[in-house]
């Protein structure tokens, strides 16, 4: 059986970590399955939590009036899966469901956020890597809108 830090050890987000960080993540880790149609969080709720995805897809929803909730994107395998944690007020800004059944290592919010304060290298590069998920995924909505409304049309002279 595969242990939970071996599961860290194979996560692209953690690829290259030092093997001390590892051991001190394992420490706020543990593996989870989730079957199709499983809520890990609803918008406005606490985050507590947060997910590197093994396997299987999660959509990220947002609930939206006359049209229930809307999918405004799919996260999958060798992915991260909320970072709402790490800022105040600590709260989803989305809604996630699994689309398909996942496996995924899932995180004690609370725990890493104490490792990251008490040993800021850590949290230094925890923080970077989070920030290039954050910018990876701000790019891939502003693709999406100019697919989805076009590209202006030039002004005439």
């Amino acid at each position: 059986m595969t242990s939970t830090r071996d599961l860290l050890a194979e996560q692209p987000f953690l690829d290259g970590l030092a093997p001390a960080w590892l051991d001190r993540l394992t420490a706020y880790a543990h593996p989870v399955f989730r079957n199709r149609g499983y809520r890990l969080f609803a918008g406005g709720r606490p985050a507590m939590r947060f997910w590197l995805l093994r396997t299987g897809r999660v959509a990220l929803d947002l609930p939206t009036p006359g049209r229930g909730d809307v999918v405004i994107e799919t996260v999958g395998a060798g992915e991260v899966l909320g970072w709402s944690w790490l800022f105040p007020p600590q709260r989803w800004q989305f809604g996630a469901v699994a689309v398909e059944p996942v496996r995924a290592v899932e995180f004690d919010a609370s725990g890493v956020r104490h490792l990251m304060t008490d040993d800021t290298a850590l949290g230094y590069e925890l923080n970077r890597r989070f920030m290039a998920v954050m910018l990876d995924r701000l790019q891939a909505t502003r693709t999406r809108l100019l697919d989805l409304y076009g590209y202006p049309e030039p002004r005439a002279s």
